[in-house]
């Protein structure tokens, strides 16, 4: 489709690649086929292209008269390993694979505003579009920054953009401080010893134990944790015995689960809490416990200057008043992997209501193709403000 000045972004094309990308979803690590597209619409534009960054990351660099100034904007393009079960024409064609987070229209919102900016040019600085992989827990944006990004893309501040079921598709949220929690991972292994199911005393019941364990677990939040600070800790994963040996108590139970928090001080209480709670129940059953906490995702925390830039690009496009009071979230999103390092602010983006209640990481839900407008002004109106000429 030619660019016109009736259709800046190219919507009608905008809205076929991203039907197009949907239907055809890859995994974290394994966006070629999305990477590929993404840097021949970028080169198509002008917009210079460094490829494999942090293995399928991508990032398009403009720059446009004398001013020093570098932002980055970052979509990201991955899709979650779970089927697609809503019926439409651009259903997911790879088993088990569906885009069931939107980032497929991420991806397409920020093209279309990398390619109208390459077409308009009304600003003075640098913009780095960041399109990275693997976001849904497998480390895409620490690969990239370990890959060099900071080195190479040097910039000042950082940007996200994430779509928000239940907000209209011309309404958006910005807010400063907590946007998202830590996304931390921790195991508990209880070793005892095994024994006849019929003759519990001549064993050390670990099973017994975990389940003390696992009501202990959430006295951390409820009673260590200052009430004041949201924290989350959630067992997900249970590993013990097998349903053909019931008569047998088994040596070990393997315990795994999630910790969620916003600050350092609460995300250091719980590592260390988990493990407390796990090696004194080990000592009162007289058995081992085993603890590893993985520190994978830290917060999202908007900063006020980045935030401030934001929210005027939002109060430009936006049909109806941005939301300043919008409550955080306990997902996670690492993106906190580029803010953590420059100043950054992370927004929402309405995705309309949620059809049939699909929300995120539904095998219903589907990006909201209304939204592509409204994203790709605000990621302009925000390159344009902020690098005025």
């Amino acid at each position: 489709m030619q660019w016109g000045d009736n259709d800046p972004f190219e919507l009608e094309a905008m809205v076929a690649l991203r039907r197009d990308l949907h239907a055809h979803p890859e995994l974290g690590f394994e966006e070629v086929r999305t990477s590929a597209i993404v840097a021949d619409k970028l080169a198509e534009a002008g917009i210079d292209v460094h490829r494999g960054l942090g293995g399928t990351g991508i990032v398009g660099t403009l720059k446009i008269g004398e001013g020093t100034r570098r932002i980055a904007l970052r979509a990201d393009m991955d899709a979650l390993a779970m089927p697609e079960l809503a019926e439409r024409p651009y259903r997911s064609e790879t088993a088990n694979t569906m885009h069931a987070c939107g980032h497929d229209g991420h991806t397409v919102m920020l093209l279309a505003a990398a390619r109208h900016l390459a077409r308009s040019r009304n600003f003075s600085g640098t913009v780095h579009f960041i399109f990275q992989p693997a976001e849904e827990g497998r480390g895409g944006a620490k690969a990239m920054i370990e890959d060099g990004f900071f080195d190479l893309f040097p910039v000042d501040a950082v940007y996200g953009l994430h779509n928000m079921p239940g907000l209209a598709v011309d309404e958006m949220a910005v807010v400063a401080g907590p946007q998202l929690a830590s996304s931390d991972s921790w195991t508990v292994t209880f070793s005892g010893t095994g024994t006849h199911g019929a003759k519990p005393h001549l064993g050390r019941d670990a099973v017994t134990a975990a389940g003390h364990f696992l009501a202990a677990l959430h006295t951390i939040v409820a009673r260590v944790v200052d009430p004041l600070q949201p924290a989350v800790v959630s067992a997900c994963a249970l590993q013990a015995g097998d349903f053909k040996a019931l008569n047998v108590i088994p040596d070990q139970v393997r315990i795994g689960g999630t910790a969620r928090a916003y600050s350092p001080i609460v995300r250091d209480q719980l590592e260390a809490e988990i493990g407390v709670i796990a090696q004194g129940v080990a000592a009162t059953f007289g058995i081992a416990a085993h603890y590893v906490f993985e520190r994978r995702i830290p917060p999202v925390v908007n900063a006020a200057d980045a935030t401030m830039h934001a929210l005027r690009a939002a109060k430009a496009v936006s049909g109806r008043p941005v939301v300043e009071n919008f409550p955080p979230s306990t997902a996670g999103d690492d993106f906190a992997e580029f803010s953590a390092r420059v100043p950054g602010a992370y927004v929402w983006l309405g995705n309309g209501p949620a059809v049939d209640g699909a929300l995120h990481h539904n095998s219903r839900y589907d990006f909201n193709d209304d939204a592509i407008l409204t994203g790709a002004r605000f990621w302009t109106a925000l390159v344009e403000q902020e690098l005025r000429q």
